[in-house]
């Protein structure tokens, strides 16, 4: 037992305290158990819209409801991460950074609207004026969105994740409950799926306002210095912030303009299955960036290479079963009209490990104030995958999308790896996972 200590002491690199590590993995447990949740909601609502809608109506409901997520996500400044940092790092200035963040949050979602007004015509041309003028009208939601991102972040900064986790699962489970009274009722079409994904984010939000404005209790003056320090990190993480937003959503959002809606509909279930992998890495990410920042480098990387190990032989696992049966899942789950998403599936399912590791190694740069660096990496894959996206698409379909992602995401990862030792100036952590990460991640010892 005495040598299973000493073995695990080194693959931490000097943890000096393991409580942390402790409390880190029930808050990942928990984060994970929702996320499965949240992954089996977001099954149901799939299937139903899938066999109700098909493959043209899926399309078209995807593109909607694709705008206001979109925007808001990519015009967030920085700001979820900014607040996170800041509340961790001046604790006696949580009212004034709360505040500061909700009002630039309202500001920025405001713009976001506007731009989408005006963006979508000129988007959605494959799409009839009917969705376009309802993509239009779902702008709306975009300060909702942006706003439950700030909430969100500021449940993580105190570390609520109870909280933090309900905020999440509450919008699909509604969402769910939407999609079958109006199957039920047979009134289930785009335009009411695509309320039913919108919508549910309102009362959510307003749930946990109420929550949060009694525990960070929002003053309204002196709010310079809070929005300088806010900007100032979040327009350095910005880069991050946009640059996975396009990472997310560049493949559907280039797609929208090349396929007819109901090849879109074909790639957003065979997407939407795939990322049922990014249940692990995910839970991770959630907990990781709160819980290493602010630490010594070394202790800050030990973490970070346990975390990537742990969750990506999960996905990795996951992923094994998930190719073999992906064509019968995709034929009993979706209906026999999906069965032309088979090869691109098995893509982005390995594109998803790759991406997801890579995401979980990015935390460190993060953690230790380095968002540049993560912005840099992730610019450098999308300067790949816009590209291919644009050549391989047109000859190759659906394919030629999964493999500009797959080798967007391998390049990512190599970039990823050797920022160690040529930033940091740190090993590369080890990518196999072994019995002494296991007895790391359950150790329980206190010192």
């Amino acid at each position: 037992m005495q040598l299973m200590i000493q073995r695990t002491s080194k693959v931490l690199l000097g943890l000096k305290r393991p409580i942390v590590l402790r409390s880190g993995v029930a808050a990942t447990a928990q984060t994970l158990l929702v996320n499965i949740l949240i992954l089996g909601l977001g099954v149901g609502t799939g299937v139903i819209t899938a066999r109700v809608l098909g493959p043209s109506g899926r399309g078209e409901q995807a593109a909607i409801i694709m705008v206001p997520q979109f925007l808001a996500y990519a015009l967030t400044l920085g700001l979820p991460e900014a607040l996170v940092y800041n509340l961790k790092r001046y604790p006696d200035r949580t009212s004034q950074l709360f505040s500061a963040a909700l009002l630039l949050a309202t500001f920025m979602g405001a713009v976001a609207t506007l731009v989408g007004v005006l963006l979508v015509p000129h988007w959605l041309t494959e799409y009839s004026p009917a969705v376009i003028r309802f993509a239009q009208l779902s702008t709306l939601i975009a300060p909702v969105s942006l706003t439950a991102l700030i909430l969100t972040s500021a449940l993580q900064a105190r570390e609520a994740f109870a909280l933090y986790n309900a905020a999440r699962y509450l919008p699909p489970l509604l969402t769910l409950l939407a999609l079958i009274v109006l199957a039920l009722l047979h009134r289930l079409t785009p335009f009411s799926a695509a309320l039913s994904y919108l919508l549910p984010a309102v009362p959510v939000l307003l749930w946990m306002l109420s929550r949060l404005w009694k525990l960070y209790r929002p003053r309204w003056y002196r709010l310079r210095s809070a929005s300088k320090s806010l900007t100032s990190y979040g327009l350095r993480s910005y880069g991050v912030d946009l640059a996975g937003t396009l990472t997310y959503y560049l493949d559907r959002v280039l797609l929208v303009g090349l396929v007819a809606p109901a090849t879109l509909g074909l790639y957003v279930v065979a997407l939407s299955l795939a990322r049922m992998l990014n249940v692990f890495h995910a839970a991770v990410v959630s907990v990781l960036f709160t819980k290493t920042s602010g630490r010594p480098v070394e202790e800050v990387v030990a973490l970070t290479g346990l975390a990537a190990r742990a969750s990506t032989t999960l996905t990795l696992l996951a992923a094994m079963g998930l190719t073999v049966l992906g064509p019968r899942v995709l034929s009993l789950v979706y209906g026999q009209d999906y069965l032309g998403a088979v090869t691109v599936f098995r893509l982005l399912v390995l594109e998803v490990v790759l991406s997801g590791m890579a995401w979980v190694l990015a935390q460190a740069f993060m953690a230790l104030g380095r968002p540049g660096l993560v912005t840099l990496l992730q610019g450098v894959g999308l300067s790949i995958s816009v590209p291919l996206l644009l050549v391989l698409v047109p000859p190759y379909g659906l394919e030629g999308a999964g493999l500009a992602l797959l080798i967007s995401a391998t390049l990512r990862l190599v970039l990823a790896l050797v920022s160690f030792p040529l930033i940091l100036q740190m090993r590369i952590p080890r990518l196999w996972l072994t019995r002494t990460d296991i007895y790391a991640i359950f150790y329980r010892e206190e010192q």
